[in-house]
């Protein structure tokens, strides 16, 4: 796609997807509310993203506050709408439902008008990550130079709505993203990361290729057989447990925004459980299998070994 073409099409599905954003905020404050609850997280000041998290200190607010702060929060895709001092690079997070009465033809508006905003959102993640053709460390300053102040992570976040489930409660969740990948692909993504020339920060440009350079032969010099493994450690994140006593089911899903829920009336209003602060040491593993041995080969990608050359 020619950039000059790229370019408009990210105006145009911002505009759309603001757009759309503001119509729901409209409609639901139209609606009755029926039960709101969110947990306001501590806010991730510049610089310190990737600090480790053992205490978090959660904040309840309930009713229309509750349903207000929602709605701003589905509508924050600009760093202009947060504070300066806040971190662009870790997306806020407000866990949470509110809860609306919205029968026959208002629940079909509003599941059409989140569909909608959905697939804005869907389409803006496409054009960011894909059709740009741009590697992951320039998509950053290519966005700020054509959307100033976009945060991508609250950009491509969908609104999660659900229909009245029974109850809905929040806690929760460590885990480790795991990839397995081959030996060719890690080689060809550090031969691309070379012929870009480019630095990271602290280091110079040579300094960079050079460290690179270091990470390949590290590579190549391991044994064929050697399996190689992505093994990431995620934050803990917000989740919750949707109850529905009808299928006798839980489904869990991750609740970095509020989930937004369609009740008919006020007998379908479910139970809301609470968020409490989380603490690392008290962390209480359902099942925590032993790790097999691996052996960490660069520690910047995460990428793990088997065995050793």
């Amino acid at each position: 796609m020619a950039r000059y073409d790229l370019v408009a099409d990210l105006h145009e599905c911002v505009n759309a997807l603001e757009s759309g954003l503001g119509a729901l905020r409209q409609h639901i404050e139209q609606q009755p509310l029926l039960i709101a609850r969110v947990f306001s997280l501590p806010e991730i000041e510049k610089g310190r993203e990737h600090d480790e998290i053992e205490r978090i200190a959660v904040t309840q607010h309930l009713g229309k506050t509750a349903r207000d702060m929602a709605l701003m929060h589905y509508c924050r895709l600009f760093m202009q709408h947060q504070s300066e001092k806040l971190s662009t690079k870790a997306a806020v997070r407000l866990p949470g439902a509110i809860c609306i009465e919205a029968d026959g033809d208002v629940h079909a508006q509003i599941t059409q008008q989140v569909a909608e905003i959905n697939t804005l959102k869907q389409r803006l993640e496409q054009l960011i990550t894909v059709e740009s053709g741009l590697p992951s460390e320039a998509r950053f300053e290519f966005v700020h130079q054509h959307l100033r102040g976009l945060i991508t992570l609250n950009a491509y976040r969908s609104v999660t709505l659900l229909n009245a489930p029974d109850s809905l409660r929040f806690g929760w969740a460590n885990k480790n993203i795991i990839k397995n990948v081959t030996r060719d692909a890690v080689v060809e993504q550090l031969e691309r990361s070379l012929k870009a020339n480019r630095a990271q920060a602290p280091w110079t440009r040579e300094q960079w290729a050079e460290k690179v350079q270091q990470e390949l032969e590290a590579i190549l010099a391991l044994p064929a057989g050697a399996k190689l493994k992505i093994k990431r450690p995620v934050k803990v994140q917000p989740i919750a447990r949707v109850w529905r006593a009808s299928e006798k089911k839980q489904v869990q899903l991750a609740c970095p925004s509020p989930l937004l829920v369609l009740c008919r009336d006020r007998t379908q209003v479910p139970i809301l459980g609470e968020l409490l602060n989380y603490d690392a040491d008290n962390v209480a593993w359902r099942h925590k299998p032993l790790a097999e041995p691996l052996h960490l080969i660069i520690p910047r990608l995460h990428l793990w070994s088997d065995r050793l050359a």
